[in-house]
């Protein structure tokens, strides 16, 4: 069993037999940077990979409508990056220190709101802002109806948001108009901001939904059920009306509607939405945003018979050029994914797992695993920085510096809330980082691409890109960092999160 610990993937006592091979393996593939190959207790990584070229192309995306046997299939690029729908719009990015400021209000938010859903008892949170009064304004003249559209969903890794969220161009209303919105796996409630705006909307790129130019176009009712599947709801003049207020203070308020939805090429009609008269925040210059969460208001639950609860991505390595993709319904299963039961007990909107255990360099770490069944475990989609019950990542930052310190690095001061951080100054080409993988319920492994390992804030301060919370009764959130390069997969109906390496 000794032997075991030292490979860092969740494979299994069979790959022993096969050392020989594999080593030989590994030597020839050494620059590919994967975590999940099991190869050695390290992984190899560009060094130049962890600051993109700003003037790099982008490949032609690529998409896939929904059929017998395939998903909806559109494409995910870095809203920064050249592939991006809002290239050019957002001016100067914001800086390393903006993404991680908003990324801590975001995990701030979850924590929150994991805590008044499900009872747990914690610290008090410091308050998001002040209350959202319901009332967008007079109530929209459009005539009722229905909607379709056609467009495709180039999706870019966000941080518009106030976070490192990932954008998606949907495309909504007859005729069609394209909107770049945020996609969330931690919200239900898909908005996008509309005209007339009678109180204010914030700066977007494209121009706002105008409902009145839609002939299928419909406010739902007060009396409606859909209406009452919102967290905040209202009524003004018969028409339904929501509020989603988030963790930075950022809100929509307008009316709930329906209109019909097109996802490359695939029409969800009667898609309930909500159309925004009054909005602020740290949206950046998208439309909105598309909520992918488990609650009724969610197009996953909406969209349930044509996709069977089921979607995936894959997030992209780097922002220069490189593709992922956001896939709706079953598809085909890779044969490598690894699947975690989805835990739906534990509360609504997130997608909750069992973690139970984190490997550094192949060794699985000493963390009983009541610390980690005490605090929960989530997987979302818009949260940057993976975050952790200090009782495990006390362990995972001592053996990490501990396997860097061999490995030659020299410590660089903290940055922001990441604590663990080393000079890359003089260093080229690919380099040598200790392997992590986080280990699920069922065995499920998510070896850690290289690419989502580190966290550059420069040459000079390249960190670990994990970070503690501040209670070890705080749920965990594996981020989008750690997602990198991997297909991530939600099936509502088999209660299943996986994970496949090398999607992208």
């Amino acid at each position: 069993m000794a032997a075991s610990a030292r490979w860092p993937s969740c494979h299994g006592c069979l790959l022993l037999l096969l050392l020989p091979m594999l080593l030989a393996v590994a030597v020839a593939a050494s620059g590919a940077g994967g975590a999940g190959s099991g190869s050695s207790s390290h992984v190899e990584l560009s060094v130049e990979s962890l600051f993109p070229a700003a003037d790099s192309s982008c490949p032609k995306p690529q998409e896939h409508k929904h059929g017998a046997s395939t998903a909806t299939r559109m494409p995910i690029v870095h809203q920064h990056g050249p592939c991006s729908p809002l290239a050019g719009a957002h001016g100067k990015p914001p800086s390393h220190e903006d993404i991680l400021a908003a990324d801590q209000r975001r995990v701030e938010y979850i924590h929150r709101r994991v805590s008044e859903t499900n009872g747990r008892r914690g610290r008090p949170k410091r308050a998001a802002g002040p209350n959202v009064q319901l009332q967008p304004g007079p109530a929209s003249t459009a005539s009722p109806a229905s909607v379709s559209a056609s467009t495709n969903l180039p999706a870019s890794s966000g941080r518009a948001l106030g976070t490192g969220n990932y954008v998606v161009t949907m495309g909504l209303g007859t005729p069609a108009g394209r909107y770049t919105v945020v996609f969330d796996t931690g919200s239900d409630t898909t908005w996008v901001q509309c005209q007339p705006c009678v109180a204010y909307c914030y700066r977007q790129k494209e121009p706002l939904f105008n409902p009145a130019r839609s002939s299928t176009y419909a406010n739902i009712s007060c009396a409606a059920a859909a209406c009452s599947d919102l967290d905040t709801s209202g009524c003004n003049a018969g028409h339904c009306l929501y509020a989603v207020q988030y963790g930075d203070g950022s809100y929509t308020v307008g009316f709930y509607a329906q209109d019909t939805l097109t996802l490359a090429g695939d029409a969800v009609r009667e898609f309930k939405f909500g159309c925004g008269e009054k909005n602020r925040g740290l949206f950046g210059r998208t439309a909105g945003l598309m909520g992918l969460g488990r609650g009724k208001s969610s197009l996953t639950v909406q969209a349930y018979d044509k996709y069977g609860g089921v979607f995936s991505y894959c997030l992209p390595a780097t922002s220069s050029g490189t593709t992922g993709f956001l896939d709706f319904g079953p598809g085909s299963p890779a044969a490598n994914a690894r699947v975690t039961p989805m835990l739906t007990g534990n509360g609504p909107t997130f997608y909750y797992v069992g973690m139970t255990g984190i490997k550094v360099g192949g060794h699985e770490l000493a963390i009983p695993e009541s610390v980690f069944s005490t605090a929960g475990a989530l997987v979302d989609s818009g949260t940057v920085i993976t975050r952790l019950p200090p009782s495990a990542y006390a362990p995972l930052r001592s053996a990490f510096a501990s396997a860097m310190e061999r490995l030659g690095y020299t410590k660089a001061p903290a940055f922001s809330i990441l604590d663990t951080c080393y000079d890359f100054t003089g260093k080229q080409g690919s380099v040598a980082v200790p392997a992590v993988s986080l280990v699920f319920q069922g065995g499920a492994c998510l070896d850690v691409d290289a690419s989502g390992i580190l966290f550059a804030a420069d040459v000079s301060q390249v960190c670990l890109a994990f970070a503690p919370n501040d209670a070890d009764a705080d749920v965990a959130i594996v981020g989008n960092t750690q997602q990198k390069t991997y297909g991530v997969m939600y099936d509502l109906g088999k209660q299943v999160v996986g994970f496949a390496p090398g999607a992208c």
